[in-house]
Parts: structure tokens; sequence; C-alpha cells
């Protein structure tokens, strides 16, 4: 059962650093449950706000349903106590509503619904996609704003009226206009939330949009860093912002935008850098090279942010 209701879990996530943990794999790619339970007990207990399990970030597009469900239920057992876990809805309506059910039944507080697979939608159709998904359950739900999944502020006023468990909007397209119009249409009525890859690049302007936190992958493996990063967002010091920019998320970004598909790689990466190994990437990723993963663990050095206890990774 829900410890939050849906209004006092969007007051929680709006407040704080948010973060997708990853979804540790095997050599032959099947879910790793000690690695993955190791994973979320270390991140429940840095000081995040909220935890979302099988995210993109956690591969959630790569899990079949019973690995999403189980992996949902993993994350609820080793960190619910400590932090609110949401899980993730994706893929068709059916499909997202399966996710969805089987996200409350593991104990989670509530869900990012993830954009449908492949096709193309309009605003009747996205309206009934997440119609279906919040219908299904009671717990929050948040919609990410992203692909083809691109919400008209009137769509999100009218599923918010609607919807008492409709709590959320998370943006990945970075157009000012459109978000403007959803935040000045719905209000205090929903949180908002960035969700642009390596969200910290774009958080200080965002945050001028309404949209007090943002999803940080980064967490995932150099978390000291990427909360004090937060932190000087929310007091808009601007100065260390740059700062830390410059010292290391800028440069991190070179590392990333190599390969295609590095935005999930590079957190794994990050992962075999500080010495807690998740296994790979499910195809279609793909990992990164042993030379990227030596730059991103000198880069991690010459920042000066390894994480505490995470030994340096053994020269290539």
């Amino acid at each position: 059962m829900a410890k939050y209701t849906p209004h006092e879990l969007a007051a929680q996530l709006k407040e704080g650093l948010l973060s997708f943990p990853v979804t540790a794999f095997t050599a032959d790619l099947e879910v790793d449950e000690e690695s993955y339970r190791r994973h979320l007990n270390w991140q429940a207990r840095q000081g995040v706000a909220g935890l979302f399990a099988a995210g993109g970030t956690g591969e959630g597009f790569s899990l079949s349903p019973e690995e999403n469900a189980f992996v949902a239920r993993m994350a609820v057992e080793e960190a619910g106590d400590v932090v609110p876990v949401l899980g993730s809805a994706g893929g068709a309506t059916y499909l997202a509503v399966a996710n969805a059910r089987a996200a409350q039944a593991a104990g989670c507080e509530g869900l990012l619904l993830l954009p449908p697979y492949l096709t193309e939608c309009d605003q009747l159709g996205l309206e009934a996609h997440v119609d279906a998904v919040c219908s299904a359950v009671d717990i929050g739900v948040i919609v990410y704003n992203r692909a083809n999944a691109i919400y008209r502020a009137d769509t999100i006023s009218r599923l918010a009226a609607k919807h008492e468990n409709f709590i959320g909007f998370k943006d990945a397209t970075g157009d000012i206009e459109a978000v403007t119009r959803v935040v000045a249409t719905a209000g205090d009525r929903l949180f908002y939330l960035g969700g642009l890859p390596t969200a910290e690049t774009f958080a200080l302007p965002m945050l001028q949009l309404g949209m007090s936190t943002y999803s940080s992958a980064m967490y995932n493996f150099v978390p000291e860093f990427a909360l004090e990063f937060y932190a000087d967002v929310r007091r808009q010091d601007r100065i260390a912002v740059t700062e830390k920019l410059n010292r290391f998320v800028l440069p991190y970004l070179e590392i990333r935008d190599r390969v295609k598909g590095y935005g999930v790689s590079i957190v794994k990466g990050g992962l075999k850098a500080v010495g807690r190994d998740a296994g790979p990437v499910r195809p279609p990723l793909q990992d990164m090279t042993a030379q990227d993963i030596q730059d991103l663990s000198d880069l991690i050095d010459a920042a000066g942010i390894r994480p505490a206890e995470a030994p340096a990774l053994a020269s290539a």
C-alpha cells in the first residue's frame, strides 16, 4: 500500500533531486538481482527525493513486462523504506496499463508514463493513452513529454482536471514556448521536472520555467557531485553552476556524444569507472569502449569527484 497520496508524493518529489537507477545485467544480459539490489541500497541512502525504477536510464524499454515488475518490486524492497520509489510504464496502451498495475502491486508510490512505442500520436490518442493508465491505478502518474508523446497544454489541462492521480509533467524537449504554455495553464496543479539528456546542462534555465527538479543520470555514479550541483541550482548560484559545468559536465558531454546511445551507456561506464560495475547495456544500445571508460575515469579524477570509498580504475 502506498505511503503517500498522489499530491503528497508530488510535494516530496518537487523539492529534491531525482534519480533513475540503472538496471544491472549479467554478462549474458539477464537481470542481475544481487548487483541491482546493491546499487539500489547505495542510491537510496545518498539524499535524493525519489528513485524511478526501470526508467530510461534503467533501460525500461528493454525489459519484458515480467522483468519490469521484478525490477520495481526489488526497488521497493531495497529502497522503499528510505525514499519514495516509482515504477515505469511504456509501450502500447495495454502494456502500459499492465506495467502500471504491476508497479502499484509492487508497492511503488507512483510511476513515469513513457512514450508509446514507435507510432506517431496526436492529442486525442495521447489523451486516451494517459486516461487509460490513470484510470487503471490509484498511485501518482507523471507523463514524459518527449519523442512521439508531445502533449499540448490543453491536453495536459484536461487530464489534470479529470484525474487526481495525474501529478507531474517531465519534459525532454527543451521547447521553452511549449513548456511555458503547459506550466502557465496547469499552474500549481502539477509539478514539473526536467528530463533532457544530462539534465544538469539545462537545470538553471529550466528552473526559471518552474521546473524545481530534474532527473540526474550521473547521480548513479557521482552522487555527491550531483547533489552539490542540484543545491547550486536551487540557490541560483550561477557562478558555482558554471564552474561545475566546466569542471565536469561539459567534458562529460563530449564523451557521451561520441556514440549514439551513449546517454545510457555512459552511466554504466561511469559505474564501472568508480568500481561499482552494473554490467553491460542491452542491444540495441552498445557498451562504451575500454578507452572511453578510461577517459571518463580520468575525468572523474581530474574533477575531484570520485565517490567516497570508490577505487580508481586501473589504467588501460
